[in-house]
């Protein structure tokens, strides 16, 4: 059992106080509570992206993307909001698991209000799903100020500054439709800037190993939805007999690109990355990107597959360009991740060269399986490279 549970489940206290957990910890790992957490977000990924492909299939590419990234956006904040504080303040009693259940059924409502936030613009519902799920957060701001004087000031910040933006999303709903644009980017930042600002005042003692494995399993969902899509597209495709060497071709080149996406994401442990607390934001909040894109993905694949069977009256440029793009993004994000002062050569360059011909592809008419093979390419590109570079330090050792 996790040295820090407070003991079997019969025995669990209401409360116990919520001090910062060790960052040396053995063996943090996530927890069945958050396993479920994640499960929530699964259904609201995949409504986003399913919306994605629906906007693209009808041809409204402007307005799909920017939605996406507006409801994409309130997922993955109130995703890595939960999962930072609880990699630091996860006593697992009673009392936090009804507020994280409280989370939960915010996210529920988040996942429920993202198909009318998409086709609509209205917002209402997921802002009020956010509004849950945030002001119970602030509840565990609060016991953490209450329980760990060290971090007082930083834990009064978060609570400080989540509720008065809460209070603000809220007064948002009632602006004037010129107003709603201009505010949300605000808003955004001010997001982005709560972390930064609360800070300051003492880092929380996160745990590099549980958030790299967080974020990996996030990942994985993304990369899920992406899977789905795929698998949902063909299935529509096989029951209206309309299968031919096109879509066997998709199929190929959207596998390639899913299992290439994750190994480039997997190649390296990001727990030995996460080594100074600007690094730390740039990494953290730089995963929006990367997130999104493997979200979009799916919504590529299944809008490949429209063209393919004749669903969508898209350009066959459109089709490819909206599986291209979102590929050439993910790995551009994720050489961000990964690049660090003195590391330049090891792959910078695989990885732009790979990105831009991707980003190509679209002008081939053969975006998915030209794009699945340059990803699988950058893949042995790169192990070849490690390879070299540890036979060289071998030999200088030697």
């Amino acid at each position: 059992m996790d040295e820090h549970l407070p003991g079997p489940v019969a025995s669990r206290p209401f409360a116990v106080p919520m001090r910062a957990r060790s960052p040396q910890q053995q063996h943090r790992a996530s927890t069945p509570l958050e396993l479920l957490f994640d499960l929530v977000f699964v259904v609201a990924v995949s409504q986003a992206s399913a919306a994605l492909h629906h906007a693209l299939a009808e041809g409204h590419m402007g307005e799909g993307v920017s939605h996406f990234l507006v409801v994409f956006f309130a997922i993955w904040w109130a995703w890595i909001n939960f999962s930072w504080f609880a990699s630091a303040y996860d006593t697992d009693d009673v009392l936090y698991r009804i507020t994280t259940f409280v989370q939960l059924f915010g996210a529920i409502i988040l996942a429920a209000g993202v198909s009318r936030g998409f086709n609509l613009g209205d917002f209402t519902i997921m802002v009020s799903g956010y509004v849950v799920m945030r002001l119970a957060l602030v509840l565990q701001w609060l016991r953490a100020a209450k329980s760990d004087p060290e971090h007082r000031a930083t834990a009064l910040r978060y609570a400080a500054g989540i509720t008065i933006l809460q209070v603000l999303w809220v007064i948002r709903l009632f602006l004037p439709a010129t107003w709603q644009t201009p505010t949300l980017i605000v808003l955004i930042l001010a997001e982005f800037a709560i972390p930064p600002w609360s800070e300051r005042t003492g880092a929380t003692t996160w745990h590099p190993g549980h958030i790299a494995e967080r974020y990996g399993l996030f990942t994985i969902i993304v990369l899920g939805e992406s899977i789905l899509s795929a698998s949902m597209a063909i299935q529509s495709a096989l029951d209206s007999g309309s299968f031919n060497s096109t879509l066997a071709e998709i199929i190929i080149g959207g596998m390639l690109i899913v299992l290439s996406m994750w190994w480039l994401y997997f190649d390296r442990s990001a727990e030995d990355l996460l080594t100074s607390q600007l690094i730390v934001m740039i990494w953290g909040f730089g995963h929006f990107f990367l997130f999104g894109a493997a979200a979009a993905v799916g919504a590529g694949i299944a809008l490949q597959v429209d063209y393919a069977t004749h669903h969508t009256e898209i350009s066959a440029v459109a089709a490819g360009t909206a599986i291209a793009f979102p590929v050439a993004i993910y790995v551009i994000s994720l050489l961000l991740m990964h690049l660090r002062p003195g590391e330049l050569s090891k792959g910078i360059l695989p990885s732009l060269v790979a990105a831009s011909l991707i980003a190509l592809t679209p002008f081939s008419g053969h975006a998915a399986l030209l794009g699945g093979i340059l990803l699988v390419t950058l893949v042995v590109v790169k192990h070849v490279i490690h390879w070299r570079l540890s036979a060289i330090a071998t030999q200088v050792q030697s």
